[in-house]
Protein backbone atom coordinates (compact mmCIF):
# COMPACT_ATOMS: atom_id res chain seq x y z
CA UNK A 1 0.00 0.00 0.00
CA UNK A 2 1.48 3.27 -0.95
CA UNK A 3 0.32 6.80 0.18
CA UNK A 4 1.08 10.27 -1.29
CA UNK A 5 -0.01 13.24 0.49
CA UNK A 6 0.56 17.18 -0.84
CA UNK A 7 -0.75 20.17 0.66
CA UNK A 8 -0.32 23.56 -0.66
CA UNK A 9 -1.91 26.66 1.02
CA UNK A 10 -2.03 30.44 -0.28
CA UNK A 11 -3.11 33.11 1.54
CA UNK A 12 -4.63 36.47 -0.63
CA UNK A 13 -5.42 39.68 1.77
CA UNK A 14 -6.16 42.82 -0.29
CA UNK A 15 -4.37 45.61 0.75
CA UNK A 16 -1.36 43.74 1.98
CA UNK A 17 1.11 45.78 -0.06
CA UNK A 18 0.12 49.20 0.49
CA UNK A 19 0.14 48.28 4.28
CA UNK A 20 3.74 46.47 3.99
CA UNK A 21 5.01 49.92 1.63
CA UNK A 22 3.42 52.35 4.35
CA UNK A 23 5.62 50.62 7.11
CA UNK A 24 8.79 50.60 5.16
CA UNK A 25 7.85 54.06 4.66
CA UNK A 26 7.33 55.23 8.27
CA UNK A 27 10.16 53.08 9.36
CA UNK A 28 13.24 54.97 6.86
CA UNK A 29 11.43 58.29 8.24
CA UNK A 30 12.48 57.28 11.23
CA UNK A 31 16.05 56.25 10.23
CA UNK A 32 16.74 59.26 8.69
CA UNK A 33 15.28 61.30 11.88
CA UNK A 34 17.67 58.91 13.81
CA UNK A 35 20.92 59.59 12.04
CA UNK A 36 20.37 63.64 12.07
CA UNK A 37 19.43 63.32 15.45
CA UNK A 38 22.54 61.50 16.62
CA UNK A 39 24.97 63.20 14.30
CA UNK A 40 23.55 66.70 15.79
CA UNK A 41 23.82 65.33 19.69
CA UNK A 42 27.36 64.25 19.06
CA UNK A 43 28.20 67.71 17.63
CA UNK A 44 26.46 68.88 21.01
CA UNK A 45 29.24 66.56 23.08
CA UNK A 46 31.99 67.30 20.40
CA UNK A 47 31.58 71.25 21.58
CA UNK A 48 30.47 70.31 25.61
CA UNK A 49 34.20 69.11 26.01
CA UNK A 50 36.11 70.76 23.68
CA UNK A 51 36.91 68.67 20.66
CA UNK A 52 39.41 70.21 18.30
CA UNK A 53 37.72 71.64 15.17
CA UNK A 54 40.34 71.50 13.11
CA UNK A 55 40.13 67.55 13.52
CA UNK A 56 38.91 65.93 10.02
CA UNK A 57 36.70 64.22 11.90
CA UNK A 58 35.16 66.96 14.12
CA UNK A 59 35.55 69.06 11.23
CA UNK A 60 33.20 66.94 8.31
CA UNK A 61 30.88 66.53 11.41
CA UNK A 62 30.54 70.45 12.36
CA UNK A 63 30.20 71.05 8.54
CA UNK A 64 27.63 68.37 8.11
CA UNK A 65 25.42 69.45 10.94
CA UNK A 66 25.84 73.22 10.31
CA UNK A 67 23.41 72.94 7.54
CA UNK A 68 20.40 71.44 9.97
CA UNK A 69 21.47 73.95 12.99
CA UNK A 70 22.21 77.21 11.32
CA UNK A 71 18.22 77.97 11.07
CA UNK A 72 18.31 77.82 15.33
CA UNK A 73 21.86 79.06 15.85
CA UNK A 74 20.46 82.95 16.70
CA UNK A 75 17.80 82.00 18.77
CA UNK A 76 19.99 81.54 21.69
CA UNK A 77 23.17 82.34 23.58
CA UNK A 78 25.37 79.78 23.63
CA UNK A 79 27.21 79.72 27.09
CA UNK A 80 31.15 79.17 26.69
CA UNK A 81 34.09 78.47 29.01
CA UNK A 82 37.27 78.27 27.98
CA UNK A 83 37.09 76.21 24.71
CA UNK A 84 34.35 74.27 26.01
CA UNK A 85 30.43 75.22 24.18
CA UNK A 86 27.10 74.09 25.65
CA UNK A 87 25.00 74.66 22.32
CA UNK A 88 21.34 75.27 23.43
CA UNK A 89 20.24 75.69 19.62
CA UNK A 90 21.60 72.21 18.80
CA UNK A 91 19.44 70.25 21.72
CA UNK A 92 17.08 72.92 20.47
CA UNK A 93 16.83 71.57 16.80
CA UNK A 94 17.16 68.13 17.80
CA UNK A 95 13.65 68.79 19.85
CA UNK A 96 11.89 70.81 16.62
CA UNK A 97 13.27 68.36 14.52
CA UNK A 98 11.87 64.94 16.25
CA UNK A 99 8.44 66.66 16.34
CA UNK A 100 8.64 67.43 12.47
CA UNK A 101 10.01 63.87 11.75
CA UNK A 102 6.79 62.41 14.16
CA UNK A 103 4.27 65.04 11.95
CA UNK A 104 5.88 63.51 9.11
CA UNK A 105 5.27 59.96 9.95
CA UNK A 106 1.86 60.54 11.00
CA UNK A 107 1.11 62.18 8.08
CA UNK A 108 2.29 59.34 6.03
CA UNK A 109 0.87 56.58 7.91
CA UNK A 110 -2.75 58.28 8.43
CA UNK A 111 -2.86 59.38 4.03
CA UNK A 112 -1.54 55.95 3.34
CA UNK A 113 -2.47 52.98 5.73
CA UNK A 114 -5.34 50.52 4.56
CA UNK A 115 -6.68 48.70 7.95
CA UNK A 116 -6.63 44.91 7.50
CA UNK A 117 -8.93 43.33 5.11
CA UNK A 118 -10.80 40.00 4.97
CA UNK A 119 -7.83 36.91 4.22
CA UNK A 120 -8.65 34.29 2.15
CA UNK A 121 -6.80 31.01 2.55
CA UNK A 122 -6.70 28.07 0.07
CA UNK A 123 -5.58 24.93 1.04
CA UNK A 124 -5.40 22.31 -1.77
CA UNK A 125 -4.64 18.45 -0.32
CA UNK A 126 -3.72 15.78 -3.14
CA UNK A 127 -3.92 12.55 -1.40
CA UNK A 128 -3.19 9.54 -3.71
CA UNK A 129 -3.76 6.00 -2.35
CA UNK A 130 -3.55 2.25 -3.00
CA UNK A 131 -6.13 0.32 -1.59
CA UNK A 132 -5.19 -3.03 -0.08
CA UNK A 133 -7.96 -4.99 -2.11
CA UNK A 134 -7.30 -3.39 -5.85
CA UNK A 135 -5.36 -5.01 -7.89
CA UNK A 136 -2.16 -3.92 -8.42
CA UNK A 137 -1.03 -0.33 -10.67
CA UNK A 138 -4.73 1.24 -9.89
CA UNK A 139 -4.56 3.68 -7.70
CA UNK A 140 -7.01 6.50 -6.14
CA UNK A 141 -6.92 9.70 -6.26
CA UNK A 142 -8.21 12.57 -3.56
CA UNK A 143 -8.04 16.28 -3.92
CA UNK A 144 -9.85 18.18 -1.54
CA UNK A 145 -9.65 22.34 -1.78
CA UNK A 146 -10.62 23.84 1.43
CA UNK A 147 -11.27 28.24 1.04
CA UNK A 148 -11.66 29.83 4.37
CA UNK A 149 -11.99 33.51 4.09
CA UNK A 150 -11.60 35.06 7.45
CA UNK A 151 -13.06 38.96 8.48
CA UNK A 152 -11.10 40.98 9.99
CA UNK A 153 -14.25 41.19 13.09
CA UNK A 154 -13.10 37.33 13.68
CA UNK A 155 -15.38 35.54 11.84
CA UNK A 156 -15.02 33.23 9.29
CA UNK A 157 -16.70 31.17 6.42
CA UNK A 158 -15.61 27.97 5.12
CA UNK A 159 -15.89 25.70 1.91
CA UNK A 160 -14.61 22.55 0.95
CA UNK A 161 -14.76 21.01 -2.30
CA UNK A 162 -13.89 17.13 -2.50
CA UNK A 163 -13.14 15.01 -5.74
CA UNK A 164 -11.91 11.66 -5.82
CA UNK A 165 -10.43 9.93 -9.31
CA UNK A 166 -9.87 6.99 -9.82
CA UNK A 167 -8.24 5.88 -13.45
CA UNK A 168 -10.33 3.96 -15.95
CA UNK A 169 -9.89 0.20 -16.04
CA UNK A 170 -7.37 -0.46 -18.05
CA UNK A 171 -8.10 -4.47 -19.42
Amino acid sequence: MSDYREVETTEHEQGREQRVATFKVTQLIWLLLGILEALIALRVVFKLIGVNAANPFASLLYNVTEIFVAPFASLIGAPAAGGMVLEISSILAMFIYLLIGWALERIVYVLFYRPRGPVSVRQTTIAEHTPQQAPPGVSQTTTTDRITTQAPTGTSQTTTTERTNTPPDSR
